[in-house]
């Protein structure tokens, strides 16, 4: 096989946009936070901790992440006591297909690995 430059371009290129996207969307609790808020809509912060049993400060700074990467939109509501609540934005539907395909993969890996295989078909 030939390694031209072009190649090596292209596969530097391709390994920097997925660490971009691993950066946003990675972690323990990106995905689980999107995917709730996808199924379920709007929530409040603390109906988001206890769904996923996550602590507060970890919540917190997930999800001031996601808002900076434009996928959660946070909307404080004029009530007594002042309640928050979050929701996917627009932007943020574009990765349902992507969390499709990474909720099949994770099926067929956890089936692959109950029955000994070392390759999935």
């Amino acid at each position: 096989m030939n390694n031209t430059s072009d190649d090596f371009e292209e596969c530097n290129n391709i390994r920097l946009s997925l660490k971009d996207t691993l950066t946003v969307i990675g972690g323990k609790w990106k995905l689980p936070l999107i995917t709730v808020l996808l199924r379920d809509g709007k929530k409040q912060f603390n109906q988001l901790s206890r769904i996923l049993g996550i602590s507060p400060r970890i919540l917190s700074k997930e999800l001031a992440e996601l808002e900076i990467n434009m996928l959660i939109a946070r909307e404080v509501k004029n009530t007594k006591p002042i309640t928050v609540e979050y929701s996917v934005t627009k932007y943020c539907e574009s990765l349902v297909d992507i969390i499709l395909v990474l909720n099949d993969w994770g099926k067929k890996h956890k089936e692959a690995l109950k029955q000994g295989f070392t390759e999935i078909k």
